[in-house]
């Protein structure tokens, strides 16, 4: 049973949306103003939010303000219900992200259509997919895209790349997508004098070269195997195809491309302003969550100080004095030039 949140300070409107939702088979919590809305949509989590905008305490807009600033509840579907249904309503509503208006009077139809579209929408769209091959079927066949699917999975290549193989280079025109099935891979920019900064690590599930195929522009960087691995090659063209035939398809595949943005420009800033020990401890960090490693599980490093070096941001030798000094704090431990995380809870006290 989904469970809906419903934000309206006149007690028969209320009352009456409420009945015909329940009727429906949903749950409904109830807020007769959007400070209380608020509250009951951090402690009860809802599927979905109603919400009136002419309100005391809090209005609508101040709700869905608020509903965004919290990372916990931030993606729920969010209705506007207003007897105001004037343009500059609907333009300032949807600019803060609504998902959808209502105005009154309403019919239950009118209401339950809106609701049941607004959840399957995001369920399709917040679904997980399992990583491989699979999972791009499983993406498709979520969204109905037959005809996409086929296009996309015939005669599909999976090329094999040794360690230390450049995919792709900074500069090139882009006339594919890779997806990687197997192994590891760092993507970097070089300065003009040769140096190396890497900018993003890859894993099994995810995509490269996607952002030169959306910007239309060629490379802004290399990727590099950093270990044997395999990866399917998705021609430009049926990229294309996808993307313009699948509204919805496109939609999550834009997410799932461009979800490391804000890790990105935050390990970009740490780069710019952390101190060396800070960096070099968010490189081991970024490594283990890069590749999916529980934090209380000792995690194996097996990379070259250059690479390493160049995800810190530092140069090799201080990397080098710097991972003695974790050694020597027992931070971490070198073996056959492996590191090993031994304590994750003081590293990571470290980026604080």
């Amino acid at each position: 049973m989904k469970n809906i949140l419903l934000i309206e300070d006149n007690e028969d409107v209320r009352a009456n949306t409420a009945e015909i939702l329940e009727l429906s088979n949903y749950h409904v919590v109830t807020a007769q103003n959007g400070k209380e809305g608020v509250e009951k949509a951090l402690a009860e989590k809802p599927d979905l939010i109603i919400c009136d905008i002419m309100m005391p305490v809090l209005d609508g807009y101040g709700v869905l303000h608020a509903i965004h600033k919290n990372e916990t509840i931030k993606n729920t579907p969010f209705i506007f219900l207003t007897a105001r249904a004037e343009k500059n309503d609907f333009r300032k509503g949807m600019e803060l992200g609504a998902d959808d208006y209502i105005t009154k009077p309403f019919s239950g139809t009118e209401l339950l259509n809106a609701v049941e579209s607004r959840i399957k929408k995001h369920e399709m769209l917040e679904q997980e997919f399992s990583p491989g091959l699979a999972g791009m079927d499983q993406l498709l066949e979520t969204t109905s895209a037959q005809h996409a699917l086929e296009t996309l999975t015939e005669g599909r290549n999976i090329n094999k790349f040794r360690k230390k193989q450049i995919i792709y280079s900074e500069g090139n025109h882009p006339n594919k997508l890779y997806y990687i099935l197997k192994g590891k891979v760092k993507v970097y920019k070089t300065n003009d004098e040769g140096k190396e900064l890497v900018t993003d690590l890859y894993s099994p599930g995810d995509f490269l070269g996607h952002v030169a195929l959306l910007e239309g522009t060629v490379y802004k960087d290399t990727a590099e195997t950093l270990e044997e691995t395999e990866l399917a090659v998705i021609p430009k063209e049926d990229f294309d195809e996808l993307l313009n035939s699948n509204p919805n398809v496109a939609r999550k595949f834009i997410k799932l491309l461009a979800k490391n943005i804000t890790d990105k420009e935050e390990h970009l800033l740490g780069l710019a302003y952390n101190s060396l020990r800070k960096k070099v401890a968010e490189a081991l960090l970024t490594l283990q969550k890069k590749y999916k490693q529980k934090p209380e599980e000792k995690f194996v490093i097996s990379i070259n100080r250059e690479s390493l070096s160049s995800i810190a941001g530092t140069a090799t030798e201080s990397l080098i004095r710097t991972l003695g000094d974790f050694r020597n704090e027992k931070l971490i431990d070198i073996r056959e030039g492996k590191i090993i995380i031994l304590n994750y809870q003081k590293l990571n006290s470290l980026r604080n």
